[in-house]
């Protein structure tokens, strides 16, 4: 019987990509927070949605050249990251885009999640007409670069960083 076994063992849903919405903030700060945790100024708590937060996606649901998308499986959140386009002169004077706070949960690494983002990131900015797709990752996190070079990214620049607060 160890097929009936396996047909009562819970099978994941869907999976869906698509774009944030208020209801997902909450999920959101919590991703954000654990993104922060490997970065050069960690935040102490997961902190509380706020009106700024309300304001920063509402500012970004607005913006052509933003895009700011969630993975989703059986309805929790479990990645996120944000697609900039972004006007250029050089190249022709060809967009480029950039990918910003792509984080995925720490319990769920390794399950295609943080792939799957960045295959709709680049899709986006092949549909804009981008000559190419870039991104910065904190240099103590080694596990993310391997991703990113299967992914077929190369580590071409150094970053450089101002925090102002």
């Amino acid at each position: 019987m160890p097929a009936q076994h396996h047909a009562h063992e819970h099978q994941p849903g869907p999976t869906v990509i698509r774009e944030a919405t208020e209801a997902d903030l909450p999920r959101l700060v919590e991703l954000l927070y654990q993104l922060s945790q490997l970065g050069e100024r960690p935040e102490d708590i997961v902190q509380p949605v706020t009106p700024v937060h309300v304001a920063a996606l509402h500012e970004l649901q607005a913006d052509p050249r933003a895009t700011c998308l969630v993975v989703e499986c059986d309805g929790r959140v479990e990645g996120t990251l944000t697609v900039y386009i972004l006007p250029n002169l050089s190249h022709g004077g060809k967009r480029y885009a950039l990918v910003e706070n792509l984080v995925v949960d720490e319990s769920r690494r390794g399950r295609g999640y943080g792939r799957l983002l960045m295959e709709r990131a680049e899709a986006l900015a092949r549909e804009r007409g981008c000559y190419r797709l870039g991104l910065t990752s904190n240099r103590r996190r080694t596990d993310a670069h391997r991703f990113y070079e299967r992914l077929g990214f190369m580590a071409t620049h150094h970053g450089f960083t101002k925090y102002f607060v």
